[in-house]
């Protein structure tokens, strides 16, 4: 054993080298997709420089009940404001890819040794089965994805809960009870509680504690009878059925109330049915990138993706759901002759349970692998650690595995360090998918190829007439070379009729082509046609929501500044303002009004939000209201209005407030 480690040591240094080696080239890549939505509450309060505007931050995040705090502090490490380089990011997530390595070589080789295997074997195995699982290039979508920074931290805190718990149980079957039970509950309770500020699949932590206690451990590790047994049975209770059961049931509460609902989830086009009876094909897709693994797959954007629409619809449902089934019952059957294997296999399905269930997320995401597959390739390393029988063979693959996955995940890394390129053959592989046709055609138009931006949208807007990003890029395009015609904007505002959900798409866009319709610079496009677009969103039944009715309105009110009118302008806005009332709302619009020069305006929209804010929006449950709690110490909206409200009135005393020319139409009513 002690001639054998330092070679252990030296071959994982080795891994790791190979791993920075092949994801160095992705390191010098840009932000995607969802960084955009996450990343800029960096910069939402200014720079993080002091503790208010720290407190600020840090529980500004909305996904998830929790928020992932600790997901936000680690951006911290990169960055204090935004805009930002992306380098730092990266580096960040690479590094942490290589620190959740060697902790999962520690946990792997723990477990061969808890399975009975001699040390050697042990540390060969989880060599191995770290060096696949570091070196898959499935993985990469995962790594070098910034914001997917919170599916990598609740595997770390999975595994250190792992190793903390093992530790406690260790110390029980010795009758050290007092501290085995400290270093279990730590385990179990405080670092799944931990991984849930990362991210909600976090809580995953007790169950898999409870798969490998039922597989490996009680089979082969009995505790003492007496204290130590009590004090382990409690920890398994509270900390690790209990919180398992709870997510079970949640889960099928979840999916029973949606099947019984029965019609679309808010602004997905599926059903949680259609949902249930379409994650098994996920599921092998998944399994299929695993283990026939490839350079270049989907990618990011997968909403191409066609949901089962009953068992039989697509052919493939029943037999996705068949395999599925099989394979866990194969688990359970196989668990005694092969525990090894009957682990990692319901291990990986344990870990597909909150996102590839009933909860109505999106239907597919690479990265929801990482945390599940930290086992999946152990069982092969423990083969190839067997020397017994084709030793030469066994020899050339464990050379052969790790230097193949190197080289598909140095061509993909190369991949993500090439905005133009990626975005090029995401449209390739994904020809379907409005997002990844989207994503190509803007970086088309930014290397000033408009033309190409152009027949890419018209092709997917023919068979997928409601995407309003197609819509709206293609007036884009069309404005770079010369404007756009009225078949353009009935184009959008055919999409505006049927979008379920623009998000801030449609925000981000107008924001853009506002001041391109009111210049003039692209013929064909004027602020009335951008208002009909509006208009026409407000009528769409699937945006009668307070919250797209409010963005709606309030950009309404821009245009109406924009012509110059600054009552219409202060209508929209306090429709806009009673729809939910909110003092960000407030202070935006009032702002708005004061920077174009009506002051006076601003002001009269202070004092209606005066009137109606203790009708003000409650916060959500969770971080929502710990957030709220936090601006309410720090007096933050008081602040901030006050400070509006004393530099618009010394802007009308001024003079600046005076709107008498600028007034277009009767005053707005209060």
């Amino acid at each position: 054993m002690r001639h054998h480690s330092p070679i252990m040591f030296l071959l994982l240094l080795l891994c790791m080298g190979l791993v920075w080696s092949g994801y160095s080239p992705g390191l010098h890549g840009s932000f995607l997709f969802d960084d955009f939505a996450n990343l800029p509450a960096l910069g939402a309060s200014g720079p993080i420089d002091n503790w208010p505007v720290f407190w600020r931050y840090i529980t500004s995040g909305t996904a998830d009940p929790t928020g992932r705090p600790l997901t936000l502090l680690t951006f911290l490490l990169d960055a204090h404001d935004w805009p930002a380089d992306p380098f730092p990011f990266k580096r960040t997530n690479l590094i942490l890819h290589l620190v959740n390595g060697v902790l999962l070589y520690a946990l792997l080789a723990r477990l061969g040794r808890l399975l009975g295997h001699d040390d050697r074997r042990s540390r060969t195995a989880a060599l191995l089965g770290t060096a696949i699982w570091l070196l898959h290039p499935l993985l990469v979508s995962t790594t070098l994805y910034i914001v997917q920074r919170e599916a990598m931290l609740p595997a770390t805190c999975t595994i250190v809960g792992l190793l903390l718990w093992l530790h406690g149980r260790q110390l029980l079957t010795q009758g050290r009870t007092a501290t085995g039970l400290s270093w279990s509950v730590l385990g179990l309770a405080g670092f799944a509680a931990l991984g849930v500020l990362a991210k909600a699949n976090g809580a995953l932590l007790p169950l898999f504690a409870l798969l490998i206690e039922m597989i490996l451990l009680a089979p082969r590790h009995t505790i003492p009878d007496g204290a130590p047994r009590q004090a382990h049975r409690f920890a398994l209770f509270a900390f690790g059925i209990v919180p398992a059961v709870a997510i079970l049931g949640y889960l099928f509460r979840t999916g029973l109330l949606g099947v019984l609902d029965g019609g679309p989830v808010g602004f997905r086009p599926w059903s949680v049915g259609q949902r249930l009876l379409t994650e098994p094909r996920v599921l092998l897709d998944y399994l299929q990138l695993l283990w026939l693994p490839r350079p270049f797959s989907s990618g990011l954007f997968n909403d191409q993706y066609v949901a089962s629409t009953s068992w039989l619809q697509p052919a493939t449902t029943v037999p996705a759901m068949l395999v599925v089934f099989g394979l866990i019952g194969l688990a359970c059957w196989q668990r005694r002759r092969h525990p090894a294997l009957a682990l990692a296999i319901l291990f990986y399905f344990a870990g597909q349970l909150l996102e590839s269930t009933s909860i109505p997320l999106e239907l597919y995401f690479e990265h929801r692998n990482y945390l599940p597959a930290l086992l999946m390739f152990w069982p092969l390393g423990l083969w190839l650690a067997d020397a017994r029988k084709l030793r030469l063979f066994k020899y050339a693959l464990m050379l052969a595995l790790p230097l193949g996955l190197a080289w598909m995940t140095h061509a993909r890394a190369e991949l993500w360090g090439n905005v133009h390129s990626q975005a090029l053959l995401w449209a390739r592989i994904n020809p379907d998918s409005a997002r990844a046709q989207t994503n190509a055609a803007q970086i088309e138009m930014q290397a000033g190829q408009s033309q190409a931006a152009i027949r890419r949208l018209e092709k997917l807007i023919a068979h997928q007439p409601d995407q309003v990003q197609l819509t709206f890029n293609l007036i884009g395009a069309h404005c770079m070379t010369g404007g756009i015609t009225a078949a353009d904007l009935a184009a959008a505002q055919v999409a505006m009729q049927g979008t379920p959900n623009t998000g801030t798409l449609f925000a981000n866009w107008f924001e853009r082509m506002l001041p391109v319709a009111i210049s003039g610079e692209c013929p064909g496009l004027t602020a009335q046609g951008l208002q009909e677009l509006i208009d026409t969103g407000l009528k769409n039944p699937k945006l009668s929501a307070a919250g797209p009715q409010q963005d709606l309105t309030y950009l309404r009110g821009r245009i109406a500044l924009a012509r110059k009118q600054p009552d219409a302008a202060l209508a929209d806005f306090t429709r806009a303002l009673d729809l939910q009332v909110r003092p960000g709302m407030a202070l935006q619009a009032a702002a708005t009004l004061g920077a174009a020069g009506y002051p006076s305006h601003g002001l009269r929209l202070l004092d209606r939000y005066e009137r109606v804010s203790g009708e003000a929006m409650k916060p959500g449950f969770g971080m929502p209201w710990l957030h709220a709690w936090v601006l309410e110490r720090q007096h933050y909206w008081p602040h901030e209005l006050d400070h509006l409200r004393r530099q618009l009135t010394l802007d009308a005393m001024a003079g600046s407030g005076n709107t008498s020319s600028h007034t277009s139409q009767p005053g707005a009513p209060d």
